[in-house]
């Protein structure tokens, strides 16, 4: 085989890798294409380059390859584009310093096997929180940790489980009527509270953490995907102002997580700033932003970071931010069409068609 025809077999794989996220298919072996995203890119990249090495301008076919590798570097590159710092951000930057208004949040998960108790603390300790959620905690992980978190924050809702789908929200900020939900499994928990600020605002504080699709236990991402949309219908009916966050298990730019966006009229804090991948923290190349923090258009951003090692397979996502309610419309998100509003009631009817499914099975 020629280095021509190494460089056409690694385009093909590209072009391949690029259209494939487009089949409208949940199974797991599809969507787990929507993850590599920024890699793909810089692999097609390459391959492009590369082949104008061994270009030859007498040949139509030498033409056609590399129109069609330069449209998926093209695409590829716009979809990742808003995540980068060139582009406009979708959530502004604070225009207030110190405020009864402002408040920190940390999303950590911690792996549920990993027993370096004291990492997580110390960057609880370095970030100083006022919203914390963990997740993957089970109740070995609440009894190494909450005797030294009770002494800060005194509000607390969790669900310690030992299926990898525990979570823990710990609130220096009251919680009020503090409720653990069960959207989809009766094991896979989520959190729902009003959260009072010092000004006397409130917002609403969803926490969620979907299954993903593997294919030993969920081949397919239904239950994910359903999880999200039903989040997004409870965003989108908003009374007051709304935080989500969580670990999705999707990656920011993907079909599920962009109608999820769209569905809840939410604004995501990596637009214009970064993509802050979370994981995996064990992995310095294939590396994909999984923990989010979405907000409604009465939010301002202060800071928005990835946090440091805590021994685990995830970077914690943190953020500082203001609630600036009078400024909204500055940032007012574009409803979504009616075509995707049928697409999210159509997840979470086939999610509900599965379940069951399932029961007459058993």
């Amino acid at each position: 085989m020629t280095f021509k025809n190494i460089l056409q077999t690694l385009g093909g794989i590209a072009v391949v890798l690029t259209l494939v996220p487009f089949i409208a298919a949940d199974y797991w072996w599809i969507r787990i294409f929507d993850f590599p995203h920024l890699q793909l890119t810089i692999f097609t990249a390459i391959a492009t380059l590369a082949y104008f090495i061994k270009f030859d301008i007498k040949w139509a076919k030498d033409y056609a390859f590399v129109s069609i590798m330069i449209a998926c570097l093209v695409f590829q590159i716009l979809k990742i584009y808003p995540y980068t710092p060139l582009a406009e951000k979708e959530v502004l930057d604070a225009t207030i310093e110190k405020s009864d208004n402002s408040f920190k949040v940390m999303v950590a998960n911690v792996l549920q096997k990993n027993k370096d108790h004291d990492k997580l603390l110390q960057e609880v300790e370095a970030k100083n929180p006022d919203i914390l959620l963990l997740l993957e905690t089970d109740r070995k992980w609440l009894n190494a940790v909450n005797s030294t978190l009770s002494k800060e924050y005194n509000y607390y809702k969790g669900a310690p489980l030992d299926n990898t789908y525990g979570m823990l929200l710990y609130s220096k900020l009251p919680m009020q009527n503090a409720e653990i939900h069960y959207q989809i499994d009766d094991s896979i928990p989520s959190i729902e509270t009003k959260v009072k600020l010092p000004s006397g605002a409130y917002f609403q504080l969803y926490a969620i953490h979907p299954t993903p699709p593997m294919p030993q236990h969920n081949p397919m991402s239904t239950d994910r995907d359903a999880e999200m949309m039903k989040t997004a219908f409870k965003s989108r009916n908003k009374q007051i102002p709304v935080l989500v966050i969580g670990d999705f298990n999707d990656v920011a730019w993907s079909e599920s997580t962009q109608l999820y966006k769209e569905v809840s009229e939410l604004l995501d804090l990596r637009i214009g700033r970064g993509l802050f991948n979370t994981f995996s923290a064990n992995s310095k190349i294939m590396r994909w932003p999984l923990d989010h923090i979405f907000v409604s258009e009465h939010f301002r951003a202060k800071e928005v970071l990835r946090g440091n090692d805590v021994g685990s397979d995830h970077f914690p996502a943190y953020a500082e931010l203001t609630l600036e309610s009078d400024k909204k419309d500055e940032q007012t998100p574009s409803p979504p069409s009616e075509n995707q509003l049928k697409r999210a009631y159509q997840i979470i009817e086939k999610e509900a068609t599965q379940k069951d499914t399932r029961k007459e099975s058993n």
